[in-house]
């Protein structure tokens, strides 16, 4: 197997993402990411920095009454370098949190790798609020 990453491979792990994370299948979405991915999202004051400390930010936000209604992902963009590759796209998310709704326009980077045996794995989220 060549450790090259291919566009297919990378807009399969990131659709599988998003539709975990659509779903809220916490399992399925936290199996995505390697156990010391890193983490940066526009509304929490500082850097996550692997993925247990992402699962249990989850949680506090689930048991707080978030949830996740869905999830559009739009204007992928693709980088590959070798084993690792910068996936990037539009997303346009609804909540509820409360019995509130709320849709946000947000820009999202990933970043993959293959991950041996594993097959690939995000080591890397940045989400940022799209302002324009």
């Amino acid at each position: 197997m060549s450790l090259q990453l291919t566009p297919e491979e990378v807009t399969s792990a990131a659709e599988r993402i998003v539709a975990a994370y659509s779903a809220m299948d916490e399992g399925a979405y936290f199996a995505a990411f390697d156990p010391q991915a890193t983490f940066i999202f526009h509304g929490s004051p500082e850097r996550l920095t692997c993925r247990e400390d992402y699962e249990g930010q989850w949680r506090i936000w689930v048991s707080e009454g978030w949830k996740v209604i869905g999830c559009h992902s739009s204007d992928p963009s693709i980088q590959i370098y070798g084993p690792t590759a910068v996936f990037s796209h539009s997303v346009t998310t609804t909540t509820e949190e409360q019995g509130q709704q709320a849709t946000t326009k947000e820009r999202e980077t990933i970043v993959f790798t293959r991950a041996g045996s594993d097959g690939i794995l995000a080591v890397h989220e940045h989400l940022s609020l799209n302002t324009f």
